[in-house]
């Protein structure tokens, strides 16, 4: 399985607008550099998160909404890939080792900064929390492959 970065973005704090970058630093324990997580949280699920371009896609066509791939607030925005299939996997980012963790669902405080309809329309699809393995560079050129 294969995927290509769409979109890689950070916020400086948890009120910020995400911000789009070109590349970014992962670090194993700590996150990516000048994320708002970064080496702030002991939970191995913060450090970063994912979501499916397509997932999105289609949830703005289901709803009728233009929501941009920023307000769903996950780092990485990925396409041609199952995300879900990545839990308890470990996979690549360019020479970034990961691991899948966790799916990550669409809580209240995303629902309203966007749509209560997040709630269900992107239950299991909202993308997936991983840690870092191995330290590294990432930038849109970045493939996803399964290790």
């Amino acid at each position: 399985m294969s995927g290509k970065i769409v979109e890689i973005l950070i916020a400086k704090d948890k009120k910020s607008v995400m911000q789009n970058v070109n590349e970014a630093v992962l670090e194993a324990g700590k996150g990516i550099f000048g994320d708002r997580y970064y080496d702030k949280d002991e939970e191995p699920q913060n450090e970063i998160t994912l979501i499916e371009k397509e997932k999105v896609d289609s949830f703005n066509n289901e709803f009728n909404l233009t929501l941009q791939y920023s307000d769903f607030r996950r780092n990485i925005v990925i396409s041609n890939c199952d995300l879900n299939t990545l839990v308890n996997k470990e996979f690549y980012i360019g020479n970034v080792l990961l691991k899948g963790l966790e799916l990550c669902e669409p809580c209240e405080s995303l629902a309203d900064k966007t749509s209560k309809d997040i709630l269900t329309g992107l239950e299991n699809k909202a993308g997936l929390r991983a840690c870092i393995l191995k330290d590294g560079n990432i930038s849109l050129s970045s493939q996803l492959e399964v290790s």
